[in-house]
């Protein structure tokens, strides 16, 4: 194991980040793998832009409302979505801020693209 090279007074610019609970960490890392599958992150952004009806969804996405409605399904097993019923039709909505915040982050990262560049070089 490698010894650290710098002491900890040496790093008082950066912010102090508390250790997370487990329990949290391993919550998120539940969203991370219900979002970590292109279809249901394309939901997820699709649902970005307001409540949508199931069916309007698999249109969308050319796909059977029965593979819409399993995807939906992980989504809200994780609190990334809910669900309204309004009569027959059941519309599916991001379930918070939060969500509407990580989706929006994380593709505004991912299209920057080769403009990143690598601190360490790999």
């Amino acid at each position: 194991m490698l010894e650290p090279t710098c002491g900890a007074t040496e790093h008082t610019n950066g912010p102090r980040l508390a250790p997370e609970s487990e329990p949290a960490l391993e919550r998120a890392s539940r969203i991370f793998r219900a979002l970590g599958d292109v279809p249901r992150l394309r939901l997820v952004a699709l649902l970005s832009r307001g409540q949508t009806c199931v069916t309007a969804l698999a249109e969308a996405e050319n796909e059977p409302i029965s593979t819409i409605s399993q995807r939906l399904r992980v989504l809200r097993n994780e609190h990334l979505v809910k669900r309204h019923r309004r009569g027959k039709h059941i519309d599916y909505l991001l379930a918070d801020e939060h969500v509407m915040a990580l989706v929006s982050n994380v593709l505004a990262h991912a299209t920057e693209g080769s403009s990143v560049s690598s601190v360490s070089g790999d």
